[in-house]
């Protein structure tokens, strides 16, 4: 599934304008919904880690099973959403991630047994796995050109204030449950509440995909061609040529040469060069440690004798650092370009690792009595939220960025689709690695993170390339 994002805005060629910004602002903060409900789902498990082990007695590696078991969701959605899009529109895709996110949150917080719970996840995994492929799909294909980068924006801000949102509503109850993890409100204990609450952003987000319009890429692709001359009318100005426009996008679709898998292979390692440059660029990205910071905060903050109450507090706080580092990266990827900020975070991230490290080192006790020396404690605190500024100013933006741009056109679907799986794995490595490896020894597994974080600075300078300022066509 791919858009028209470099048609001109109309048979003139002159940049389209809007009657009504304001309408489009709606239309795109409707669809990255998605990306809310994507950084909330990701993020909210974050609350209820501790209650789910005491509730059910299992040990860090089942623990680590049932959280990761999301991201197995997550990759079949990916992989499945662009084609369901293709034959039943973005909408009806959009429609269906929300029941499936509803369906998610009410079994999570309902399970009988771990396995059930188990279940539910990846049924809110593949949610988000269809939401990160058509969320920005459908953006781009309705935005008009002079705002298309700004719009596309929404998607990953989504996602951050997702994030942020719930460690919220995670602290918001707790406190009512008066610290409690497993406190009672209501007849259902506090992490159910913390999981079921999803279901007010994925009923909105179904809601408000019944208030706007299909893409038009989808609607000529079927044949709708009057209906997506008023779609088009409605976001890129009344005064488009639209009958040139449905030309450009048709010639568009029927010229595309579909990617397959045969296409990336050639390379003296079987995959083309630029394909491993893609591979290594999503496993980078995770293996130095990010989702350890948003899955397991609160259990982390909580392992070195800080209060439930604060730890969560500690988490919220994060996320708020998490948004202002995208902010910083959306401002500044078209300024210095992909690799010196990619660089900046490479650095920043392994500098703010090694010193969590050190601080880790020094944790004390064991059971329910563990605690950081002062000093460490406030090292350990400063390292996490710098590390996730670095983070989200660089690698958490400029990857995506860059698969989007750095392949060849006709190879670019099934790269991208590759990459993305390789992703996926390394985040499912990681999640289900981290209980373990904190168990053994806290510190070593920062000094692991530290290590990629390290690794991927000689990998950007000697391999990656600079996309700013190229078009697509230049690429390959």
């Amino acid at each position: 599934m791919t858009s028209t994002a470099n048609a001109p805005a109309s048979g003139g060629g002159r940049p389209a304008q809007p009657d009504h910004l304001g309408h489009v602002i709606f239309i795109t903060a409707a669809a990255a919904m998605g990306g809310f409900l994507f950084g909330y789902d990701s993020s909210v498990i974050n609350g209820a880690v501790e209650a789910i082990r005491d509730r059910f007695d299992v040990g860090s590696g089942t623990l680590a099973q049932v959280i990761a078991a999301a991201l197995i969701g997550c990759a079949l959605g990916a992989a499945t959403a662009g084609r369901i899009a293709d034959r039943i529109g973005r909408i009806r895709c959009m429609q269906i991630a929300a029941v499936l996110f509803t369906a998610s949150a009410i079994g999570s917080a309902l399970p009988f047994a771990l396995w059930d719970l188990a279940v539910w996840r990846v049924v809110g995994g593949f949610a988000i796995g269809m939401a990160s492929v058509i969320g920005p799909a459908y953006i781009a294909e309705v935005s008009p050109p002079a705002y298309r980068g700004r719009l596309a924006s929404f998607q990953q801000a989504a996602i951050v204030i997702g994030i942020a949102i719930s460690q919220l509503v995670n602290w918001g109850i707790l406190n009512l449950a008066d610290g409690d993890q497993r406190g009672k409100i209501g007849g259902l204990e506090a992490w159910q509440w913390m999981l079921g609450v999803m279901v007010v952003p994925a009923v909105l987000y179904g809601l408000l995909s019944f208030a706007i319009p299909e893409s038009p890429r989808f609607l000529v692709s079927v044949g709708r061609m009057e209906k997506a001359k008023t779609v088009l009318r409605e976001v890129e100005g009344s005064g488009i040529d639209a009958d040139a426009r449905v030309r450009e996008i048709d010639r568009a679709i029927h010229s595309e040469q579909k990617s397959t898998f045969k296409d990336l292979l050639g390379g003296r390692f079987g995959f083309l060069p630029i394909v491993w440059i893609g591979i290594g660029l999503s496993v980078f990205q995770q293996l130095v440690g990010i989702n350890v910071i948003f899955y397991y905060s609160s259990s982390l903050w909580q392992s070195v004798g800080i209060d439930p109450s604060a730890s969560f507090l500690y988490s919220f706080e994060t996320s708020v650092v998490n948004i202002i580092g995208t902010v910083i990266a959306m401002v500044f990827v078209d300024r210095i370009g992909r690799k010196p900020l990619a660089l900046i975070g490479s650095a920043g991230m392994a500098i703010s690792l090694a010193l969590a490290a050190w601080a880790f080192s020094y944790k004390s006790g064991a059971g329910g009595d563990i605690a950081l020396p002062h000093a460490q404690g406030i090292v350990a605190l400063i390292a996490a939220n710098c590390f996730v500024l670095f983070f989200a100013l660089s690698w958490g933006v400029v990857v995506w960025v860059l698969l989007g741009e750095m392949f060849p056109g006709r190879i670019r679907a099934a790269a991208l689709g590759v990459a993305a799986a390789a992703q996926w794995i390394a985040n499912w490595v990681i999640t289900v690695s981290f209980p373990t490896l904190s168990d053994w020894n806290l510190s070593g597994a920062y000094m692991i993170y530290t290590f990629f974080a390290l690794l991927s600075i000689p990998f950007i300078l000697k391999w990656v390339p600079e996309t700013k300022g190229k078009a697509l066509e230049e690429m390959g």
